[in-house]
């Protein structure tokens, strides 16, 4: 008999599942891993470092950078922390602003995952299908912000600026006639508010076209069910946040259990797993996205019938605004001191956690009483999730580390910070 032993393989960093910035060292027995070591730091943008010689307000944009798919998630738990050594709350209207465009942000961040957990699968249409609707859910992005993807949207106090009245227009081109764009157009003729309203009466069709395209799917099933299954137990022990926690059962939502902003006051419901695998996850994030729909509704109903500031009235920690900055010599000396100095938090420190669209995100911010931090942490859920890799392949085939990988939903930025 010829001697049989394990070989080394190296998966990544270049493969579609590893996103370019994941190496894995599978250790194989044949066809069947035997261990799982994860290698990262290969997209470590040094954040934490880099917010200790800023001001505040300078680390914003940073947030934004680290999970780049659920940018607005990662900026208010940042801005949270802040609030809470000011010891400061912003106003109604903004903090039913900032929950709406968390829910928007968290539909985002599903439609990236189910696109590309589908397509590391072999699932090409559904990819197609998720990249359609995030075009118009960036179109929300831009229209508050300017930008996309990194909005820098939420500040200490408030938001940036009011919902717009109105939406940018598509022009008509030599491919689209006038009658293709102003069917484009169609939905972009009210405010903002019109526009999300009408995306959310639009997307449970949506989502009922990805489950026809797979929940029912064997071959679907075949690459998900009885994958990389963790117990209820386990999943506390290993940390495990978010739809990974809730997909073994496990009915922890941070949302509902310690609620920050409005969401005490909004009605919607924790979807929870049973068999903590593969599947059982994806549809929890499929339930998720109809939650958050009938959040958005909520928000929707309340900021037409409740005008008001979104910001705090306090020119120590928010801009005056740009008129009074222009005619008013101690507005002018405001928004100088803001943007440059910053301002200075007590000493003390403080955590605030938000429920992000992969797990709990938290932010530990340390003050010396300086206009900077003293230190930064940053609990990010995907760095915990990876660190199951080993224990939720093991025993499985190759093909399955790319449906354990899609699984986690882990993003690198936030994973190596």
């Amino acid at each position: 008999m010829p001697e049989i032993r394990n070989f080394t393989l190296n998966f990544g960093p270049q493969h579609p599942a590893a996103h370019g910035v994941l190496r894995l060292v599978l250790e194989m027995d044949g066809e069947v891993i035997q261990r799982a070591d994860p290698h990262i730091g290969l997209l470590h943008r040094a954040t934490e470092k880099l917010a200790e010689s800023k001001p505040y307000n300078h680390s914003i944009p940073y947030m934004d950078r680290l999970d780049y798919v659920s940018m607005m998630c990662n900026e208010h738990s940042y801005v949270l922390a802040i609030e809470k050594l000011l010891g400061v709350t912003p106003p109604l209207r903004a903090q039913y602003i900032r929950v709406m465009f968390d829910e928007i942000t968290r539909i985002l961040n599903h439609m990236m995952w189910l696109g590309t957990h589908a397509l590391d699968i072999g699932a090409m249409t559904v990819f197609l299908y998720c990249f359609r609707e995030r075009e118009d859910l960036m179109d929300m992005y831009e229209a508050v912000s300017g930008a996309r993807m990194h909005a820098a949207y939420y500040r200490p106090g408030g938001v940036y600026r009011d919902l717009p009245q109105q939406m940018a227009q598509f022009n008509q081109t030599k491919w689209k006639d006038a009658k293709e764009t102003a069917r484009m157009n169609d939905a972009r003729s009210g405010s903002l508010l019109d526009f999300i309203e009408d995306f959310t009466d639009r997307f449970p069709t949506y989502i009922d076209e990805y489950e026809t395209l797979l929940t029912e799917n064997r071959i679907w099933k075949q690459r998900t069910v009885g994958i990389g299954v963790v117990s209820p137990e386990r999943a506390l022990q290993l940390g495990f946040t978010g739809p990974m926690l809730r997909g073994s059962g496990f009915e922890w939502d941070l949302r509902k259990k310690q609620p920050y902003e409005v969401y005490n006051q909004l009605d919607f419901d924790i979807p929870v797993g049973v068999n903590g695998d593969c599947y059982d996850r994806y549809l929890v994030r499929i339930e998720e996205l109809r939650q958050c729909n009938r959040i958005i509704k909520q928000c929707i109903e309340w900021l037409r019938s409740n005008p008001g500031p979104v910001m705090l009235e306090d020119h120590k920690v928010t801009p005056p605004s740009r008129e009074d900055m222009k005619g008013d010599m101690e507005s002018l000396i405001h928004h100088f001191k803001l943007f440059t100095e910053g301002y200075t938090l007590p000493e003390g420190d403080a955590y605030a956690a938000v429920e992000h669209p992969k797990g709990e995100f938290g932010i530990y911010l340390v003050s010396d009483g300086a206009n900077k931090p003293y230190r930064m942490k940053i609990r990010a859920p995907g760095f915990v999730h990876l660190a199951a890799m080993d224990e939720m392949a093991k025993g499985h085939m190759l093909a399955d580390v790319v449906a354990v990988i899609g699984t986690m939903d882990i993003v690198f930025g936030d994973v190596d910070r």
